[in-house]
């Protein structure tokens, strides 16, 4: 970060994260007051409404895609602050959008005059939360959103569905909600639990991301962590039941069969409803974990193995990715799935998200790859080796420092493959992550080191400033109310 001078107070004025690309502070200061006004270009309204400054004809805070410089790209801004005036300029809204986040954490000011030229590094700058093994209710999906956009990441992936509850309302299978998406306990608890999410609901929440510039990334897990939808339609299993929603962690041995035709009716319904929910580029079929127990045994899966002239059951999942990964591209959509849908062979047209190698393969055969790994990505991950100190979690350490120091594009990728790495993301698995305010403390202050990484030019990292910054920022959270680990 370029501070010109010594003035201490300016100094820790612009403690920004993630850190901009080019920052330089000026002579003076700019005053927000009760009279001041903010304008903005036809379109630019709900940012400027977002601020919380009236919206007028006139104003000292101009929002603006006139004039602005096309290498800023699709996401980047420029902010500029003088005595009397702010103005944010952008080639396009979501810039614009980023640029009132900048502003927002020089508020309330006085605000120093500066001028920032910014733009992420990566367009893939994400984070999931599970709501498939703890449900989350709706405002508190509304309240993650806002801290995601804060902090400037632009998609939230939805894990909706796993063994131990379906979350996401389809009409055309009412048990999906009605059984699957309940669970008798948990891990012996005695208490029942589950919910789901209306077709409603979800279109409102993809509504209030996009305000935000958040994609919304739907996961639908098959052909493992299918259980919850088994209990519902044991027909589409291999044994043929019957099932109960898991109650237990791990991993399930019953799958989705991939030899039986209306596992695929089934699941072409589903995505058909999903999709109609979520606009979004990629459908997130998940595809880690599935043990191939049940369909070594399963009479329909062997015929299936010798009809498509398959070699193993490995090559049985890379069929069931395939033909999923057709219907969805026939539907104008990409799939994304975890490390695991490499097994037998990549689907065409497929991307990764990579949490425990490959992603240097798949990259040189030329797939889209989002980095997720486990080392540096998994926040329910214990944050001190001193377990007794912090909630039950899952197990590992993964501390701030080291999440800081991610670095996204593998050391032994060719530089001309790069490209491939459309960037990282965070993941909040929630097996012992049952309220919101654990969520917010099991994320923060991690996630701010992840924008950092995902946003900031590799260029400009450096643990000492991001903790001195942190130090200023962590006052903000306070004043959102964030539940945050202290540092």
């Amino acid at each position: 970060m370029k501070i010109l001078g010594t003035n201490l107070f300016l100094a820790m004025s612009v403690a920004i994260i993630p850190e901009p690309a080019s920052l330089e502070t000026r002579p003076g200061v700019f005053t927000p007051g009760q009279r001041t006004r903010i304008v903005a270009d036809a379109g630019l309204q709900s940012a400027a409404q977002l601020l919380g400054f009236r919206v007028g004809r006139t104003g000292e805070i101009i929002l603006t895609t006139r004039d602005a410089k096309p290498s800023l790209g699709p996401e980047g801004y420029e902010l500029t602050v003088t005595t009397n005036r702010v103005v944010i300029r952008a080639p396009q809204p979501a810039g614009i959008f980023y640029g009132t986040q900048t502003l927002r954490q020089l508020l309330p000011g006085p605000i120093p005059c500066l001028h920032i030229e910014d733009q992420p590094r990566f367009q893939w700058r994400g984070a999931l939360l599970d709501v498939g093994r703890h449900f989350f209710r709706k405002d508190f999906l509304k309240r993650y959103i806002d801290l995601l956009a804060f902090h400037k990441l632009n998609v939230l992936q939805l894990h909706l569905t796993d063994d131990q509850g379906w979350r996401v309302e389809i009409k055309k299978y009412p048990k999906l909600t009605r059984i699957g998406s309940w669970r008798a306990e948990t891990t012996g608890d005695g208490k029942r639990h589950g919910g789901y999410y209306t077709q409603y609901d979800l279109r409102e929440i993809v509504a209030y991301a996009a305000e935000r510039h958040i994609t919304i990334v739907p996961e639908i897990e098959m052909p493992g962590h299918s259980l919850s939808a088994l209990a519902a339609y044991p027909e589409l299993s291999c044994t043929g039941g019957p099932f109960k929603v898991r109650t237990k962690w791990g991993i399930e041995p019953d799958v989705h069969c991939a030899g039986n035709e209306k596992t695929f009716e089934f699941l072409q319904n589903v995505l058909d409803e999903v999709m109609a929910i979520f606009p979004s580029e990629f459908i997130h079929i998940g595809g880690d974990e599935c043990p191939k127990y049940r369909w070594k045994a399963c009479p329909k899966c062997q015929a299936r193995i010798k009809t498509e002239g398959l070699k193993d059951e490995h090559e049985l999942q890379s069929y069931f990715v395939r033909r999923i990964e057709k219907y969805l591209n026939s539907k104008g959509r990409r799939l994304i799935g975890w490390t695991e849908i490499r097994e037998g062979g990549l689907a065409r047209n497929a991307a990764v998200m990579d949490w425990k190698g490959g992603a240097v393969e798949a990259a040189n055969e030329g797939h889209d790859v989002v980095m997720s790994p486990t080392t540096h990505c998994y926040f329910d991950y214990y944050q001190s080796q001193d377990k007794t100190t912090e909630p039950k979690a899952i197990g590992g350490f993964l501390p701030l420092s080291k999440v800081y120091w991610f670095e996204p594009v593998p050391a032994k990728l060719a530089p001309e493959f790069h490209k491939h790495i459309l960037g990282a993301q965070a993941n909040l698995w929630t097996e012992y992550i049952p309220t919101p305010p654990q969520a917010e403390y099991m994320t923060f202050p991690r996630l701010c080191a992840l924008a950092e990484v995902v946003w900031s030019p590799i260029a400009k990292r450096n643990w000492e400033d991001f903790s001195v910054r942190l130090t200023q920022h962590l006052k903000r959270l306070d004043a959102l109310g964030v539940n945050y680990r202290k540092p």
